[in-house]
């Protein structure tokens, strides 16, 4: 779906790629383009919005409608990640919020929008998840859990439409960690960190070629092929030994304000 002359929701639109997608909605003649985040003041086309908080979402949502018009992508890339302890240490606020936030508030917020698209039988669902959605990752378990859910409801949302003959469009994306701060301190051994602008580009290209999966970088496409055809043994090895994948996460420190 084409993002001229549409109105554009970003979540998490505020900093990291969705603030870059944001502006690039705005050079691509997005009729409008709304960020909802926790991090702003409300004002011209931006609203501070809590996504855990199902109310303030539906509050939000009626007032974008009200500003302008309907819906027509919701790009949800609001995301969070709680240190880098092993499963055995986490606390239970911290799977909550990481699960509130990654998962359960991208399908309360799909499924407040949908409707609305439905009847117009036209719009775009994409949400972006992480490629830890599909690799288990040591000290990443929560956020790992989360955005494997946030990748098994975009799928399978993905499916129940085409399988109505919908043509709203769902795109999951799947990115390796990006350089934004988030994930700072983590060591990449093979795979290079992601360039924030050029990942930007590639989800808002996805969106445009109407994918309905794109996992960057494209090698990424591959992980459940090669599950199912190495041996656990071997398929630890050449991921947590040979391309490090297993020990990313051993000396993250994340943004400072990441509390």
């Amino acid at each position: 779906m084409k993002l001229k002359d549409k109105n554009v929701v970003i979540t998490g639109g505020a900093s990291g790629i969705g603030k870059i997608m944001s502006r690039i909605a705005h050079e691509k003649g997005a009729k409008n383009v709304v960020v909802w985040d926790l991090s702003v003041e409300d004002g011209d086309h931006q609203y501070h919005l809590d996504v855990t908080d199902l109310e303030a979402v539906k509050d939000v949502y009626a007032r974008t409608k009200a500003a302008i018009g309907e819906v027509d992508i919701l790009i949800q890339c609001a995301g969070i990640v709680r240190g880098n302890k092993p499963f055995s240490e986490q606390t239970e606020k911290d799977i909550r919020l990481t699960m509130e936030v990654n998962s359960i508030a991208p399908m309360q917020i799909g499924l407040l929008v949908l409707p609305d698209m439905l009847k117009r039988d036209s719009g775009c669902l994409c949400t972006v998840a992480s490629a830890a959605g599909m690799l288990a990752m040591p000290k990443l378990s929560v956020y790992t859990a989360s955005k494997w859910a946030a990748i098994g409801w975009s799928e399978s949302m993905r499916i129940e439409l085409q399988r109505q003959h919908s043509h709203v469009q769902v795109s999951t994306i799947a990115p390796y960690f990006i350089n934004t701060g988030m994930f700072d301190g983590i060591h990449s051994k093979i795979f290079p960190i992601l360039d924030p602008e050029k990942t930007a580009k590639k989800i808002i290209r996805a969106v445009e070629r109407g994918k309905h999966f794109a996992g960057i970088p494209f090698p990424y496409h591959f992980i459940r092929l090669m599950q199912g055809i190495f041996p656990e043994c071997i398929f630890d090895w050449l991921f947590g030994d040979v391309f490090g994948l297993y020990t990313v996460m051993d000396h993250f420190t994340g943004r400072k304000n990441n509390s």
